[in-house]
């Protein structure tokens, strides 16, 4: 099929190979676009990457802020790039 991308591991193992998009430690604020929705971008270590999604996930709840993690990528060095977004209120 010729619209085919592969299978999930495929593309896990080229986006290993891609160089980090962002600089250890970086957090990139909240922006509101894509339909309100609010997004955070964080390089951390893994267990602060694991405690900054439970603070957001706790101070957010999905079930009020359609809150998720939209991306994440592990990265050398036990690193974790992830983007979390939510509604900018629960009205």
């Amino acid at each position: 099929m010729s619209g085919q991308r592969g299978t999930p591991g495929d593309i896990a193992k080229k986006l290993a190979g891609k160089p980090a998009q962002w600089p250890r430690g970086a957090s990139y604020g909240l922006r509101a676009d894509s339909g309100g929705w609010r997004r955070e971008s964080f390089t951390l270590p893994r267990a602060q990457a694991r405690q900054k999604a439970r603070d957001w996930f706790d101070g957010f709840p999905k079930a009020a802020y359609m809150t998720e993690i939209e991306f994440w990528q592990e990265l050398p060095g036990d690193m974790i790039a992830f983007t979390i977004r939510r509604l900018p209120s629960a009205d």
